[in-house]
């Protein structure tokens, strides 16, 4: 056996290359020699592993590895890859599981908070006192759905906004009401269809035979809490129509601007299974929603508990005026999202969420990558975790936890990518790994 100049006890063969099996599939891959500790992506699975410097003598190939004889040799080293975090870091600790697959059991975003906070252990302060009792409340009307919950109330205290695909009849709607009631917001619906005109959005000028004038008349946007259902029915002219009210919180009309109420959240929906006549939404407009998050289907017992709780004939307006309490206000709420503005993010955290967000741009199966709007999203909701939890600095557990719902949208497919059946939040997955956790 000959050994390579970085000690590899692997076996090098005669032209400079030596060989290794993958870890996640078992391929026989076939390298240069001077790959070793660099990255290499394997052709077959497309994990991106490190190139082994000195493996036991001997190590027994992973289950389903073809043998030597019969395996295909592949060159697989990628000397583009930054380095490997260091091995006493485990890669990808803090990173949730895809949420797609209904069958993944990965930590929700609330999960990975409780977790987070365990770990980084906050004072009692008053934010995460107020968390802790909005989130109580409206676990009275609304059952499950944590992700969602947690997601949305990051969003809210960010200044942001959320996008939510799910299937119909999952409660968005419920969940909305209870949150406008539990907040003491104004909560507001618009249903989009093909025929909706801006018009009936912002509002628009109307003539007042009385003072024989016109006057504005407000729209439904003019509240604090908006359901904006099924979005993507609704042609490109309507969807412009939300562009200055996500980003500047006004509507301009015939030159005079009309500011809207803070807080304000956009909660909008879109339906992943529907695609008759539905309308990509704009670059643009999707850029503006800090966060997309994915309402799957309840699990056995949630849905046996929402069975108890809502199979009678109950009125849902009066047990949401009977039995949840408004334990904040409007103000309150501004003054918190005012004040998570100071927590602490250290300049190696700013670096590694610079690093996430400029390697979706340099990530071979992404078209496009995310813009800066991504790293100040996740910059915002890092902060608003960290608070949540009793914190005045953040962590690489906070970006960990809305990486996905962050960067999800942001990011388009190359039509190879596409093709061969890649999924977003695998490949995100995937990229986040690749950058180096630093130690905080």
């Amino acid at each position: 056996m000959s050994t390579t100049p970085s000690g590899s006890n692997y076996p090098a063969a005669a032209d400079g290359m030596l060989e290794f099996h993958c870890s996640t599939c078992g391929r026989l891959l076939k390298v240069p020699v001077k790959a070793v500790g660099k990255q290499a992506r394997c052709p077959q699975c497309g994990a991106v592993q490190l190139v082994p410097a000195s493996p036991p003598v001997g190590a027994p190939a992973p289950a389903g590895a073809l043998p030597a004889s019969q395996a295909p040799h592949t060159s697989a080293a990628d000397p583009s890859f930054p380095p490997a975090p260091p091995p006493n870091r485990p890669v990808g600790s803090f990173l949730p599981r895809p949420q797609a697959a209904p069958a993944d059991t990965g930590l929700s975003l609330r999960q990975a908070l409780q977790e987070s906070s365990e770990q980084h252990a906050g004072r009692d302060t008053p934010t995460k006192r107020l968390f802790d009792r909005i989130t109580a409340e409206v676990a009275k009307i609304f059952v499950g759905q944590e992700e969602l919950v947690l997601g949305a109330l990051v969003a809210l205290f960010s200044s942001g906004h959320v996008l939510i695909e799910s299937v119909p009849g999952l409660g968005k709607t419920l969940f909305v009401r209870t949150l406008g009631r539990v907040l003491g917001c104004r909560f507001g619906r618009i249903q989009f269809t093909a025929d909706l005109m801006p018009s009936d959005i912002t509002g628009a000028p109307i003539f007042d035979m009385k003072i024989q004038e016109f006057r504005f008349r407000p729209g439904p946007v003019f509240t604090q809490l908006l359901l904006a259902d099924e979005i993507n029915r609704s042609p490109a002219k309507t969807h412009a129509a939300l562009l200055e009210i996500m980003q500047e919180y006004r509507v301009t009309i015939d030159g005079i601007s009309h500011p809207l109420d803070r807080p304000f959240l956009v909660l909008a929906t879109q339906n992943p299974l529907e695609s008759e006549g539905t309308y990509n939404l704009p670059e643009a407009q999707i850029d503006r929603f800090m966060f997309k998050l994915h309402a799957d289907y309840p699990l056995e017992q949630e849905e046996a508990n929402i069975l108890k709780l809502h199979g009678g004939q109950a009125d849902i307006n009066a047990r949401l005026e009977e039995e949840l309490a408004t334990v904040t206000s409007p103000g309150e709420i501004t003054q918190v999202t005012r004040d998570n503005a100071q927590v602490h993010i250290d300049e190696r955290l700013i670096d590694y969420i610079n690093k996430l967000v400029r390697r979706t741009r340099q990530w071979p199966q992404f078209h496009l990558g995310a813009s800066p709007r991504a790293g100040i999203a996740l910059m915002q909701g890092a902060r608003t975790l960290a608070a949540f939890s009793g914190r005045d600095y953040a962590v690489p557990d906070d970006v960990a936890q809305i990486v996905l719902p962050a960067l999800r949208h942001r990011v388009i497919l190359t039509a190879e990518a596409e093709v061969e059946g890649h999924k977003v939040d695998d490949l995100l997955t995937e990229l986040v790994r690749s950058v180096e956790v630093p130690r905080i």
